[in-house]
């Protein structure tokens, strides 16, 4: 009896999250994406078929595991324009920032190259191995960006030093959507002895050209684009026959050109290597539908009072980052729980209840910095939601505040 009462429960537990999820429309993409069936199938064929160790050589299961993982390595650098050998997997973005970042260290030690700039609308993943430098003795030039969100390419070359060891600077703002200069910082860089890191998790696969370029470092993770959690790259471009000078942070074994020493993790890289061969093969099609869910959004939204975050003239289409006026952010997400999931801002830091930093760095007033509200679609579950009695319950709820 009480086993059936407890696959009962189990059940019913099953039954009413399908409910839930059924009637709340997912509106926190860049935070993390869902797997695609696709995806899962293949993640799951690794797991559970082909499961042997890429490092294995002496039979048929690690050598079919090798050579998918040098196919998806190939396949992976081809959408950077960048060799198969300059890429190496990791578990997503914050490890490779802490690898492109920490491992430059012993490099501008060893130079006398101390300076760092970066900006201070970047992710935690960049900024807290930037203060752990300074505690070091490195120094770390921070520039805000103002009102608009996009840091300025003169900005930062007019930081430039001799002694300027990196410049490290997000590809998209993963809370405002705004699109940083990154393409045009990277062909003056190059001209330079001063190294490029670009932190792309935001913009990885949906704006390939600005990667494309001459950068040296580039981080990424798969489940922003539809991959499994737990896996991501690092992109490390040759200067002519010239290697980034890393070191890396663990060590044993040697894998990844022994800068992410471990067993790879093959499931999670077949995995991301079919989400992102998807993903480009509708890349054109995602771009229109979320530009065409954005534009009805906002028209949607003229019935509110609201203020918009960031350049919209340089912004990716699936991210908004906006403020209602005199509405508590926090409350309204708990007044719209059961119609749409919606975040304050990054997944890593929304729990803290403190004004955004991106927004505070840009110098917005305390009240649009501490209530602003990100929004981020995939079209596929953007379109679950009803946008009319969205905005409904939004213009309701500032008129019942106000």
């Amino acid at each position: 009896m009480y086993v059936n009462d407890l696959t009962y429960a189990r059940e019913s537990v099953v039954t009413v999250w399908e409910l839930v999820r059924a009637l709340v429309a997912y509106l926190d993409a860049a935070a993390t994406t869902r797997v695609a069936p696709q995806v899962a199938e293949v993640v799951l064929h690794w797991m559970r078929e082909d499961f042997g160790n890429a490092g294995s050589r002496t039979h048929e299961y690690g050598a079919r595991a090798k050579k998918a993982v040098a196919r998806a390595r190939e396949s992976l650098a081809r959408t950077l324009a960048a060799r198969p050998d300059e890429l190496i997997f990791t578990s997503g973005a914050t490890e490779s920032n802490n690898i492109a970042i920490l491992g430059l260290v012993p490099h501008g030690e060893k130079h006398n190259r101390r300076h760092i700039i970066s900006s201070a609308i970047e992710h935690k993943a960049v900024l807290e191995p930037l203060e752990h430098l300074e505690a070091q003795g490195f120094e770390i030039d921070l520039i805000k960006p103002g009102p608009s969100g996009r840091v300025s390419a003169a900005a930062v070359r007019e930081r430039l030093r001799p002694d300027t060891l990196l410049v490290s600077l997000m590809h998209v703002n993963n809370e405002t959507g705004v699109i940083q200069p990154v393409a045009e910082l990277a062909e003056h860089l190059r001209t330079t002895s001063t190294f490029f890191h670009v932190d792309a998790a935001q913009g990885f696969g949906k704006l390939p050209d600005d990667l494309r370029g001459p950068i040296d470092l580039i981080s990424f993770s798969g489940h922003k684009v539809g991959a499994p959690k737990g896996v991501g790259g690092l992109l490390v471009r040759r200067r002519g026959r010239d290697t980034v000078p890393l070191t890396p942070l663990m060590y044993g074994g040697g894998q990844e050109r022994k800068l992410r020493p471990g067993t790879l993790p093959v499931p999670l890289i077949m995995g991301l290597s079919k989400a992102v061969e998807l993903f480009e093969s509708e890349r054109d099609k995602w771009l229109a539908e979320a530009e065409d869910f954005r534009t009805r959004l906002l028209a949607e939204l003229d019935r509110t009072r609201f203020h918009l975050h960031g350049d919209q003239d340089h912004v990716i289409p699936h991210i908004i980052n906006l403020s209602f006026d005199g509405v508590d952010a926090e409350a309204l997400i708990l007044q719209l729980k059961n119609s749409v999931a919606i975040a304050t801002g990054s997944a890593c830091t929304s729990a803290s209840y403190t004004p955004s930093h991106v927004l505070a760095a840009m110098g917005l007033p305390e009240a649009e910095a501490s209530n602003g509200l990100r929004l981020s679609w995939f079209p596929d579950q953007a379109n679950e939601l009803d946008i009319e009695d969205f905005v409904s319950t939004i213009r309701d709820y500032q008129a019942g505040v106000a």
